[in-house]
């Protein structure tokens, strides 16, 4: 069972990291992440970028509808050119035709401005797509004043199937080829190749933004120590910031103007992507080898952990660990995914207490066939919660023995009939089994007629003589009530000896494989024989040794009988107890 847990843990760590339904528990730990690290550990850039805004205040003080803003455009781009800007991008989509029909010099306007920002700076100009998914065209003369179409770029990002924008690949797939992007562009005419990756959302400081109308207004002033306050040395994105329209989610909030938003303008998000084309670059995920690798290597904590807290102690840790060394890497330019490896090692951890509760199960069997028969079933509980359980291999135990026979049964077996014998032997039998189970001893064998039990073992006791003498005075007074229902049902009623000695014992399993006793063995259970067998010569029916009446604390109805011979032992000092003379402080010693 082991193997066959691991082998599928193995399989699991390694494949894992290609199963599709990992991706959004990685989509989610990784947002996570951003967001510390944003809160924590946000670290600045050096070349960054400004947004100039197209608000609701700049299309109240510019009236003519967006499509008709080429005077305005040229002015923000004239503005550009004199403002010290690297680059300029516009997030906009210009016009498919000329205005020339409408307004006479309308597209000079804007062509003016184009050629004066390029004279300056890199220009680029934005393109996008239709439903259909065919590129919209821009009026050639706008792409061609711009640098050719060598100076235009997508304005589109890829968006992961939960609608969040946490990836940036420069060559993304419109109409059947890949085409590049308006941040791509514009990082590669300043020198930045683009490439692919994550977007690092711990770069920077969250996005402000300038008013395209303000702009205007420092350019129609002729205010270039604002502009080149505002744009000098800095790369510009111009695009819609409107609170409901073009908005992507972003797995951090990188609007300044809006703490609550849960999404951002697609301007916002392109210039987020530039700030890394231009600084430290995008996030690269690890090799494609190192998540199953790590996979096959979280596997194997199956064999470390062992109980269910050491299990469960193990994941937490391991767990951890993994969490922070990839929010680490994280934080430097490498993204580690970690949803497959945190699976496995629940699935490590989960195996093996399945495997440790197996273990406990058949534990659990084994000590209810060792011990049931034995035990009464609040000692098989305590036996089956105790750590460790009790060994049946044959362990030494101090111990109280106990014998108890039944006095001339020999002779009254010999004139009744088989059946009648068994029966009042197992009512006896049930009566003496509550009273040895009911004050916690093992019950070891029945012997003919005789029954032998011991107490402190298989669960230890600091003191079992206290138990056994409890039961065989519980033995002694339930007796008469046996014997009035023998008397009613016309038989004659029957005596009983207890013998009771402590000493060291070996307890454990005896016999064969096949065929073998939970019992003790040594010198106590002898004496103990022998002791019951002395009940008969002293005339009590419950005879102790001296090593049990010394572990008393209630001594009351014991009566000194001196030392007395033994066959095959030394004489031993024994007290008699009988029932009717078991008054409180009568005890003789």
């Amino acid at each position: 069972m082991r193997s066959g847990l691991f082998a599928f843990v193995l399989l699991l760590g390694a494949g894992l990291a290609f199963l599709l339904w990992v991706r959004p528990v990685d989509q989610q730990i990784l947002d996570a992440q951003f967001r510390f690290l944003r809160t924590y550990a946000a670290h600045p850039v050096q070349a960054e970028v400004v947004i100039v805004g197209i608000d609701d205040e700049s299309t109240r003080a510019l009236r003519e509808p967006l499509t008709l803003w080429h005077p305005h455009l040229g002015q923000f781009l004239q503005a550009m050119a004199g403002s010290g800007a690297t680059a300029v991008g516009l997030d906009i989509v210009l016009p498919d035709r000329s205005f020339e029909a409408i307004v006479p010099g309308y597209d000079l306007q804007l062509l003016r401005g184009i050629v004066a920002a390029r004279s300056a700076m890199p220009v680029v100009l934005a393109l996008t797509v239709d439903p259909t998914g065919e590129t919209r065209p821009v009026y050639e003369r706008f792409v061609f004043a711009a640098g050719g179409w060598d100076a235009t770029g997508y304005a589109l990002l890829p968006v992961d199937s939960d609608g969040v924008v946490r990836r940036f690949d420069e060559r993304i797939r419109v109409g059947g080829g890949t085409v590049p992007t308006l941040a791509g562009r514009m990082a590669a005419r300043l020198g930045r190749p683009a490439e692919q990756g994550l977007i690092d959302y711990a770069a920077g400081e969250a996005f402000a933004y300038v008013p395209l109308h303000r702009v205007l207004e420092w350019q129609a002033a002729g205010d270039a120590a604002k502009l080149r306050s505002a744009f000098g040395g800095k790369s510009v994105l111009l695009g819609g910031v409107f609170r409901f329209e073009d908005r992507l989610r972003a797995p951090v909030n990188l609007v300044a103007w809006d703490a609550e938003a849960v999404d951002a303008p697609g301007v916002v998000l392109h210039a987020q992507v530039l700030r890394n084309l231009l600084n430290g670059g995008l996030i690269a995920r690890v090799p494609a080898w190192v998540v199953p690798a790590l996979g096959l290597l979280a596997a194997g904590t199956f064999w470390v952990a062992g109980s269910y807290a050491v299990a469960a102690m193990l994941t937490f840790a391991a767990g951890a660990l993994l969490l922070a060394a990839s929010t680490w890497l994280l934080a430097r330019g490498t993204y580690l995914p970690i949803a497959a490896i945190l699976f496995t090692l629940l699935a490590a951890a989960g195996a093996r207490t399945l495997f440790e509760a197996s273990l406990q199960l058949r534990e659990r069997r084994r000590l209810r066939r060792a011990f049931g028969a034995y035990v009464s079933p609040d000692i098989m509980r305590e036996i089956l919660r105790s750590d460790p359980p009790p060994g049946i291999g044959g362990e030494r135990y101090w111990l109280c023995v106990l014998f108890a026979d039944i006095r001339g049964f020999t002779a009254r077996s010999e004139s009744a009939t088989p059946e009648a014998t068994i029966h009042l032997l197992n009512r006896y039998f049930s009566e003496v089994t509550e009273c040895i189970h009911g004050a916690g001893g093992t019950l070891d064998k029945f012997i003919g007629d005789g029954v032998m039990a011991f107490f402190g073992a298989p669960q230890r006791l600091d003191n079992p003589c206290i138990p056994a003498v409890n039961a065989a005075r519980a033995m002694l007074e339930r007796l008469p009530r046996l014997n009035a229902e023998l008397s009613r049902e016309g038989e004659a009623p029957i005596e009983i000896g207890i013998g009771l000695h402590a000493g060291d014992a070996v307890v454990g399993n005896m016999g064969s494989a096949t065929r073998h006793n939970y019992t003790a063995i040594g010198d106590a259970v002898n004496v103990a024989s022998r002791l019951e067998g002395l009940t008969k010569d002293v005339d009590f029916p419950l005879v102790c040794s001296e090593a049990v009446f010394e572990k008393l604390e209630d001594r009351s109805g014991f009566v000194k009988l001196g030392a007395r011979p033994i066959k095959g032992h030394q004489p031993v000092a024994v007290y008699g107890w009988r029932p009717s003379e078991h008054e409180p402080g009568t005890a003789t010693t």
